[in-house]
């Protein structure tokens, strides 16, 4: 046996991922009822438990923990449990010989449980697979099981097989699709099958983006106006009513940010919902039956301009994001030359006040000097006076006279060294 190398811990789960949700062979005739419960998440296991109660009731075997995908015949119907991102599917089939929607596979089922069952109902149908009559009248059967509604279908699968939806809600509850079965095999009746009720959950789960742009919209028109303000003001006003459109401009990208975290999951959800929904119509193979609208043309006259006002919508708050978002580098650019020129007016001021202060400075060094001069000279005639009295023969007033320039240049010379040393210290860095 080989030895391989040491298994990635995801490899199993990714490579059984293609095989996930397999459909299931359906003899004709067939009833099916699917329905769908949306999630709040993170999951708590309650879908599985609550299945798990189903299957103990019929003495069935339960899935397992971490099981997404689980299928099992309870004798009574047949029960198919999908979890998916957002929402829980629950799929249910039972024989069906009489009229396709009477009866149904969900009548099967107890109706206790049903109740019971975790998450909100967004999409349910149910969906009848009957032999294609011989006759050329069969819409004219098919059309008394949708009331007077107008029908939507399509020749499908190469002319194998005639489906048709009205793709409203009936008094039940669910919607409905009726499959004509003229020549597809039991696998090939399960794939349509299975391809219509995506179709049907998908595009319910697809709308859910548009209520979220609608009031988008309405948000998206009052934050234009508000914008649009604030760029009027920013050509009017200068000074500090800048700082105060700039407080109003982060307040502004502040909401819209946070409106964008909010959408943007449901928007980008929308988006890979609608695109399944188009996928699954094209590998219906559609023919264009007379009178009807196929199920591509109904998506895009119908789907498609919801989900066209959702990219808008999308589109939108991305653009006044960015507008927003460059008019607040605008306004702070201002602001900052604003703040730089009021820094160097402060500097210039600060300037003059130095020079001022040195004026100052040098006046009150040559007072000194003069003081200086002036206290000395004068003890020096004091001193010289008092030695002529003391019968020396000397002159005071000389000596007075010539002590005068010799203060006065040793003063002017000291108070200078003084000067320079103060200044060598105030240059030199800090220890």
């Amino acid at each position: 046996m080989l030895e391989l190398p040491r298994n990635h811990e995801q490899r199993f789960a990714l490579s059984n991922e293609v095989h996930a949700r397999p459909p299931v062979p359906l003899h004709t005739p067939t009833k099916v009822s699917c329905i769908a419960l949306t999630t709040s998440g993170p999951y708590k296991d309650d879908d599985r438990t609550t299945v798990c109660e189903l299957t103990k009731q019929y003495g069935a075997t339960p899935p397992g923990p971490g099981v997404k995908h689980y299928s099992v015949d309870l004798g009574e119907f047949s029960l198919i449990w999908e979890r998916h991102t957002e929402f829980i599917r629950y799929t249910f089939f039972i024989p069906g010989n009489d009229e396709p929607f009477e009866n149904t596979a969900l009548e099967a089922v107890p109706s206790a449980w049903l109740a019971s069952l975790p998450g909100e109902l967004i999409a349910g149908a149910h969906a009848a697979i009957l032999p294609s009559p011989a006759s050329d009248s069969r819409l004219d059967e098919v059309r008394k099981h949708f009331a007077a509604n107008t029908l939507i279908g399509a020749d499908i699968a190469e002319g194998s097989a005639t489906a048709v939806t009205d793709f409203r809600i009936h008094a039940d509850g669910l919607g409905r699709f009726l499959i004509l079965n003229d020549g597809m095999t039991q696998w090939h009746a399960g794939r349509i099958v299975q391809r219509l009720l995506e179709i049907e959950t998908y595009r319910v789960m697809a709308l859910l983006a548009l209520p979220v742009a609608q009031a988008l919209t309405i948000e998206l028109a009052a934050w234009e106006q508000e914008l649009s303000e604030i760029t009027d003001e920013m050509t009017e006003q200068e000074g500090p009513e800048e700082t105060e459109l700039l407080e109003r401009l982060t307040s502004l990208q502040a909401a819209i940010e946070r409106s964008s975290t909010q959408s943007q999951f449901r928007f980008g959800a929308g988006t890979a919902y609608y695109a399944l929904v188009q996928r699954r119509i094209s590998e219906l193979r559609e023919a264009r039956m007379p009178d009807m609208q196929t199920f591509k043309e109904f998506t895009e006259r119908r789907l498609a301009p919801a989900m066209a006002t959702c990219t808008s919508a999308e589109r939108r708050l991305t653009t006044l994001s960015a507008r927003v978002d460059r008019a607040t580098q605008l306004l702070s650019t201002r602001v900052n030359l604003s703040l730089e020129q009021q820094n160097q007016e402060v500097l210039a001021s600060m300037d003059r006040r130095v020079e001022l202060q040195l004026r100052l400075q040098q006046t009150v060094e040559g007072l000194s000097v003069a003081a200086i001069t002036y206290y000395v000279v004068s003890v020096i005639g004091y001193m010289a006076k008092g030695a002529v009295a003391a019968g020396a023969s000397v002159n005071s007033t000389v000596i007075t006279g010539v002590a005068a320039p010799i203060v006065l240049t040793i003063a002017a010379l000291g108070v200078r060294r003084m000067r320079k040393r103060v200044s060598a210290l105030n240059r030199s860095p800090e220890r």
